[in-house]
């Protein structure tokens, strides 16, 4: 009896260790399928975005033509819905191409796998906004370093040690191709408001000012909103470094923000709108700069209607 039980252990053993590539790679296609569109999730915060452009069009026509060749990625929640992974661009053009379906990977990944793998293919796109980065590697760091800390299954306190939330900065630098001290500043993006962080998207601030900016409270960064709209004037990185400094302080107020953002910046200065002295020397000095021509303009209208009073006086 014993040799009995030996021998089918064995045989099981085997089995398993001489288990054929085919059959391997037949148990992984069972894994791809054809799943309702209606029964898949959009992956919660997602901080990729999908946009209808040229790119886009060209996808559409593509799955209209030979349908969806690499499967989106998937994992199957407690509730029987799916969860998308990657593939959020082919199930926007399976909808627009008005497809009922989306091939799909059923892949079984815990919360903080299925980030990683999220934001890893994503990051494959040729063209990633600062925001789309930012989100995107907090989640992932994030994720990381739920992994390096997580406990024994009798403690439920995990704790990440600054060594190893360093290394695992770190490891995602080496993993993405920018050093440490670049993923810390594209984290600090996330810390902007709206506004000034689609600024940053749309190239009208740059990246490193932008950073510096991230430390003001949200109501300081929309006085600074105003400032720059006001003084038609976005903030050097001196500007930028100045008011972080002032807010450390406690003394960046909605006047200092103003005085800041009326500096004259070296490599910035506008082009007077008017060559002509004698127009110059006409505009009042609290004209702010960028706004001489709507003054002149208004003078003109302003001297136009009087000519013509004058003339239907006569």
């Amino acid at each position: 009896m014993a040799r009995s039980r030996r021998s089918k252990i064995e045989l099981t053993a085997y089995d398993d260790l001489f288990e054929t590539d085919v059959s391997r790679a037949e148990a992984n296609l069972s894994k791809i399928r054809e799943i309702p569109i209606s029964e898949i999730d959009e992956f919660p915060d997602h901080p990729f975005k999908v946009l209808m452009d040229e790119d886009m069009e060209q996808l559409v026509d593509s799955i209209k033509r030979i349908g969806v060749m690499t499967p989106a990625t998937v994992r199957q929640k407690e509730d029987g819905r799916y969860e998308l992974i990657s593939g959020h661009r082919r199930k926007r053009a399976c909808e627009v191409a008005g497809f009922d379906v989306l091939k799909c990977e059923v892949k079984e990944l815990s919360r903080d796998e299925s980030i990683i793998v999220m934001v890893e293919s994503n990051l494959q796109r040729s063209t990633i906004l600062p925001s789309e980065k930012a989100f995107a590697y907090k989640m992932r760091l994030e994720a990381m370093n739920r992994q390096a800390g997580r406990p024994p299954k009798d403690n439920l306190t995990p704790v990440v040690s600054d060594l190893e939330a360093s290394r695992t900065n770190e490891k995602l630098g080496k993993e993405v191709g920018e050093s440490r001290e670049q993923i810390r500043r594209y984290i600090r993006l996330t810390e902007l408001v709206p506004e000034i962080l689609e600024m940053v998207d749309e190239h009208l601030i740059a990246f490193r000012p932008a950073v510096e900016i991230s430390y003001l409270s949200d109501e300081q960064q929309y006085t600074l909103l105003e400032a720059m709209s006001y003084n038609d004037a976005t903030p050097s990185l001196a500007q930028a470094i100045k008011m972080k400094k002032f807010m450390q302080e406690g003394k960046l107020t909605d006047e200092v923000i103003q005085s800041i953002m009326q500096e004259e910046k070296p490599n910035q200065k506008e082009k007077p709108a008017f060559n002509d002295e004698r127009i110059t020397k006409l505009i009042p000095k609290t004209i702010p700069r960028g706004q001489e021509t709507d003054f002149v303009v208004k003078a003109l209208e302003f001297y136009n209607r009087h000519l013509q009073k004058c003339r239907t006086a006569n």
